[in-house]
């Protein structure tokens, strides 16, 4: 299972708009912020366990927010 990255300036994400140089990290402090900018188009960076992070485009993200129930 992949996680976000967390740096000390926060999430990092891309901006789809710079083309060959969306890997530049646009940070923001919150998830809110992140899922707000992943339904514009940024891809986020993530990690998995023993794997390097790299960037996932936003139609390879689950946004779950806290007010879905999980179903089953």
């Amino acid at each position: 299972m992949e996680e976000p990255v967390v740096t000390a300036k926060g999430y990092q994400l891309a901006d789809p708009a710079h083309g060959k140089h969306k890997h530049h990290a646009n940070n923001v402090k919150t998830l809110v912020e992140a899922a707000a900018l992943i339904g514009r188009g940024f891809s986020m960076r993530m990690r998995a366990k023993g794997k390097p992070p790299s960037l996932i485009v936003p139609k390879r993200l689950r946004i779950v927010r806290q007010d879905e129930a999980p179903v089953g």
